[in-house]
């Protein structure tokens, strides 16, 4: 196998990957926070916890109103149900801005959408309706990566022709009453659209990975999971029982390390050989905007004879020429994955997850929670899911798929390329339809959302704990549904916004 060369400059890095496994150009760009930037932040969050601490002082002697849940007084001799300590951040710091989360939304969440209006006259503890409608806010929030979020058209009409016949609720799960022949369709199909053997379908795309997991692996077993992979993987991983060692972000050389370590001391104590390998990765990484070095790992996995599962759910329908998402975009043999996971809520404006393999998915049959205790999925929501599959592979007799899956990927490289010359710090891979913006510090989180959606846009702003302490940042989501216009309009006030917050710091 061959390794990627990392170029490393005083402000930053460039990830550029070894050519003899790629068929295409594979570079992503995360540049490192500024000194200077990493200590006003450091200040930042450190007056901030000040404060904290002041007012809850003040709330322990009654001159602050206390809006947190605590224990009663006639519960005074129980084991305490709340940690106090634990919900200092979330009192302290995160109700300052929590009015940029939850935000209520009265329209179909497309490329543009409607907000509901609402007001908090105690800081955020509370939010009340003020009864008017922010229209036409230009959506940069939401995975709808092909637009399939939408409620005309034909795939909307198919999943209301679904509910005539099938209604909205099977009330059983699939292993007793709750099997349906749409449901047979649509893992029929998946398998199709992966290239796999068989498929097997969820209801719920976080449940997809943290009750099929301990199903794979288990005591004995050795999980190699990425520092960055999603909550759902973690759960899985844990709930498995399985020991678990965490790689660096899409390092191979850290890979590598451990899966020889685990070869050569086997396990702990006994230095038995261990049962299985399973290797965790993502396609996209949801924060950091970043793409699987797949051939990579791919090689490791063959060179090291250990299982791959990989999760799809923002890659699938983002990604490769037909929307097979990473497995496509290198132009892999899907075989080559053992697991293959990903999720119908972002590419196909559905719910729930699936998994792709060959004969694994007899066993999860009978032995995944998710299969044995779930309901089975809501007859809409699959008839979703089979015409936005049917049109992005074209079998719907239509160039629609095509477009859209064209339309996505020339959106993600303009836009990506528009922030940078405008000298943003962007990361990720150029491909890559989520697009993180480094904010950095505390006060911005706030100050970006709000001044945005006061220009009609509305974005994803995420800090501490979801990101590193010095890693603020505002998330775009791209998507084929976004005009030119659009994305013009997000980065012009993007700019404008961040040029005056500028202003005032040095004023």
């Amino acid at each position: 196998h061959h390794k990627g060369i990392s170029e490393r400059g005083m402000t930053g890095s460039r990830v550029v990957a070894n050519t003899s496994l790629y068929n295409r150009p594979f570079v992503e760009q995360f540049e490192e926070t500024p000194l200077l930037v990493a200590v006003l932040t450091y200040v930042g969050y450190g007056i901030l916890t000040i404060f904290g601490y002041l007012r809850d002082f003040l709330r322990n002697w009654g001159v602050e109103n206390c809006h947190v849940a605590r224990e009663r007084d006639e519960q005074k001799d129980f084991v305490p149900l709340y940690q106090d300590f634990e919900n200092f951040y979330t009192r302290n710091l995160y109700m300052r801005i929590r009015d940029n989360w939850n935000r209520p939304i009265c329209s179909v969440p497309g490329a543009k959408m409607d907000l509901v209006e609402r007001t908090s006259k105690d800081y955020n503890w509370t939010f009340e309706h003020t009864g008017k409608v922010v229209k036409d806010v230009i959506n940069m929030g939401s995975y709808n990566y092909l637009g399939f979020a939408e409620n005309t058209g034909r795939c909307a009409d198919n999943a209301t022709g679904s509910t005539h016949k099938y209604g909205v609720g099977v009330g059983s799960t699939r292993s007793e009453m709750g099997n349906l022949d749409i449901h047979e369709e649509l893992e029929q199909l998946v398998a199709r659209f992966l290239g796999v053997e068989s498929s097997m379908a969820f209801g719920m795309g976080f449940a997809t990975n943290s009750m099929n997991i301990p199903a794979l692996a288990g005591k004995g077993c050795l999980i190699l999971s990425d520092e960055l992979n999603h909550a759902s993987l973690a759960l899985g991983a844990r709930l498995s029982g399985a020991t678990i060692r965490v790689f660096k972000h899409n390092n191979m050389v850290s890979l590598e390390k451990l899966l020889r370590d685990a070869i050569v001391h086997g396990q702990p104590r006994t230095h038995r050989p261990w049962k299985k390998m399973l290797i965790l990765v993502e396609g996209i990484y949801s924060m950091e905007g970043s793409i699987v070095r797949l051939p990579e790992v791919i090689a490791l996995k063959k060179h090291y004879k250990a299982y791959l599962y990989l999760d799809e759910a923002h890659s699938i329908g983002a990604l490769g020429p037909r929307g097979g998402g990473v497995v496509d975009y290198f132009g892999l043999d899907p075989k080559d994955v053992d697991i293959m996971m990903g999720t119908f809520t972002k590419s196909f404006g559905a719910a729930g997850g699936y998994i792709g393999g060959k004969r694994l998915i007899d066993y999860l049959r009978s032995h995944s929670h998710s299969s044995i205790y779930a309901t089975a999925m809501s007859p809409p929501v699959s008839q979703q899911i089979i015409t936005s599959m049917k049109i992005i592979m074209g079998e719907d007799n239509t160039t629609l798929g095509a477009e859209r899956l064209k339309q996505l990927s020339e959106n993600t490289t303009y836009f990506r390329r528009k922030l940078r010359e405008m000298g943003f710090i962007i990361y990720g891979n150029n491909d890559s339809p989520v697009v993180p913006m480094m904010l950095y510090m505390p006060a911005k989180i706030g100050a970006f959302g709000r001044e945005m959606l006061k220009r009609n846009i509305g974005t994803v702003v995420v800090g501490f704990p979801a990101t590193p302490i010095i890693e603020s940042r505002a998330r775009f989501c791209v998507s084929a549904a976004h005009t030119r216009d659009m994305l013009d309009t997000v980065s012009h006030r993007s700019e404008t916004h961040t040029h005056m917050h500028q202003t005032c710091l040095t004023q």
